[in-house]
């Protein structure tokens, strides 16, 4: 059994959001993205399917150029290959679901400006 909280040891980033792993399993990795308002992530693609739940704040999430307004409580999941880029329009934490295929650092590398 492994636990982790979304709401504990929060630690925001002046520069650029702040990206670390929650837990891995044998099938995924679920990773806290910490967002203070303005912050974006800039297009980008992913090379397997993701699920993207904002917990707290809002963000407006672009794919394939269309801005989708999401707030605390909903998901989005996209196939891999496909367009996205995120903004915070308010102080959010975001979680997202990766095959474990996928690498923590491919997000971390994210071009943020």
């Amino acid at each position: 059994m492994k636990t982790a909280s979304l709401t504990e040891n929060l630690v925001y980033n002046e520069k650029k959001p702040s990206i670390s792993i929650l837990i891995e399993t044998e099938t995924s990795k679920e990773i806290r993205i910490i967002f203070k308002k303005g912050q974006l992530m800039k297009e980008h693609k992913t090379p397997f399917p993701i699920v993207v739940e904002v917990f707290k704040g809002a963000i407006d999430f672009g794919v394939n150029g269309t801005k989708h307004h999401l707030k605390a409580g909903n998901l989005i999941a996209l196939q891999g290959g496909v367009p996205h880029d995120l903004i915070a329009t308010e102080e959010s934490t975001v979680r997202l679901s990766l095959s474990k295929k996928d690498k923590l650092e491919r997000v971390q590398n994210v071009e943020t400006s």
